[in-house]
């Protein structure tokens, strides 16, 4: 006989991965802190583990858990407060939010509207906008205040609104965990210091956050397309929020680069099905079955594309986009422009000059001119030792030496890159390669 206990734990925990971030947004926006709305999150699923097996689950989980949470919070404040002297503003802020959740049992004063809308937007064309519902876009702008720094801006968002580990946003940016750690304790001090407010900025305010926006998307849209460590290739559900965020992001403020940003996602994930074996292991581009990618979002993102570049104010998630494209209107491998891909990359350097666009440009050579050419290219990034640590780098390195037929060189490449991946199809795969060197 099945324990319902088990079940309803199951049920719990696949809550927590859908919805966590979701309701952990709302509370911020409800108890006004991170910390707080942290606690009430943890104390919210405690309860539902405790309350679900005997009275059931809730028709409305996410309600549930946001009215749970705060009620939870409200009683821990009031609790602390018969010690500690807190500001009245603070006391009589929660209290009224009480007092509205009472009008809405079972809900903590939010109706199944206030949680599910997402965008309420004035004429596209230019008026202000009047109010933004979905709170983990809120809470993204809050993260990307200008008050913060640009690296705290990334790391507070990917941590707080999306849920990733500080180990795996460290992998993101190249840094050790600790480090990213004291970032985000101290991004969260300066947004209490400073009395950041949770909200969307105006409309003429919201270019100037855009950048930091969508930098912080395409980073959790990365760590969806390809996982920093474990042993699946891709995380579906962060992708899936990133292109959610996306939406969103081009329904508030149509910008180019919005859209190229988008556009990106979209043709990255039309692969996404072609990229696994049943098994799980990793399928290499050309070796891709391009039958299975999915046309709908190529279409989709292919017009977004054109849309962004024909308003000559693209950048470079428009100018990778339309490098994806090129990869996606090819019917083979082998009909792929890579002329067209390398004068991409040739002006994206311009645009947006780093060592993995010079590493990923350096492969394009290859196709085009050969991996001579290109294995030149990736010797020089090497010895600047920018990527010296990035798996990818010598993987690279690694596949043009074996197209030349230097078993040897591949193979310390290999190595090296299998001392640095942390994921488990790449290093299967790695691993693969070096056993093919060695029968070869």
């Amino acid at each position: 006989m099945t324990d319902p206990g088990s079940s309803i734990g199951a049920v719990v925990d696949a809550v927590y991965r859908s919805d966590s971030r979701r309701v952990f947004a709302t509370l911020v926006r409800l108890l006004g802190d991170f910390d707080v709305a942290e606690e009430a999150l943890h104390d919210a699923f405690r309860a539902a583990l405790e309350q679900w097996p005997r009275e059931g689950v809730p028709g409305n989980p996410r309600a549930w858990l946001v009215s749970t949470g705060r009620f939870k919070a409200i009683d821990a404040i009031r609790r602390r407060a018969r010690f500690v002297a807190l500001p009245t503003e603070l006391i009589e802020g929660l209290e009224g939010a009480e007092t509205e959740a009472e009008a809405v049992p079972g809900a903590g004063g939010l109706s199944q509207a206030d949680l599910e809308r997402f965008v309420v937007a004035g004429d596209p064309a230019g008026v202000d906008i009047e109010l933004v519902e979905d709170d983990r876009l809120r809470l993204i702008f809050t993260c990307c205040h200008p008050a913060l720094a640009p690296d705290a801006q990334i790391a507070l968002t990917l941590r707080e609104v999306c849920g990733l580990t500080t180990e795996q946003i460290a992998h993101a940016f190249l840094t050790t965990p600790p480090t990213l750690a004291q970032r985000i304790v101290r991004a969260k001090a300066k947004i209490r210091a400073a009395r950041i407010p949770y909200e969307v900025p105006s409309r003429e305010a919201l270019p100037a956050r855009l950048d930091a926006v969508l930098r912080v998307i395409y980073l959790v849209f990365n760590e969806g397309y390809s996982a920093s460590s474990g042993g699946s290739l891709t995380r579906h559900d962060a992708a899936a929020e990133a292109v959610r965020l996306g939406r969103l992001l081009v329904e508030l403020l149509p910008e180019p680069e919005a859209m190229g940003l988008l556009a990106l996602m979209l043709l990255h994930e039309s692969r996404r099905a072609a990229r696994t074996s049943a098994t799980g292991e990793l399928i290499l581009l050309e070796d891709q079955d391009r039958t299975a990618w999915d046309r709908a979002r190529i279409e989709e993102g292919s017009r977004l594309v054109q849309r962004a570049l024909v308003s000559r104010r693209f950048g470079p998630y428009s100018l990778q986009a339309a490098i994806a494209a090129v990869h996606a209107e090819a019917p083979d491998f082998a009909s792929t422009d890579w002329s067209e891909i390398v004068g991409l990359y040739d002006v994206l350097l311009q645009v947006d000059p780093s060592p993995v666009i010079e590493l990923n440009r350096a492969v394009a050579m290859a196709m085009r001119d050969g991996p001579q050419v290109g294995l030149e290219l990736v010797d020089a990034i090497l010895r600047r030792g920018e990527l010296a640590d990035y798996h990818l780098a010598h993987s690279t390195r690694a596949d043009l030496c074996r197209r030349l037929g230097w078993a040897d060189q591949a193979g310390h490449s290999y190595r090296r890159a299998l001392e640095l991946a942390r994921q488990e199809p790449e290093r299967r795969f790695l691993e693969r390669r070096l056993r093919e060197l060695a029968v070869g």
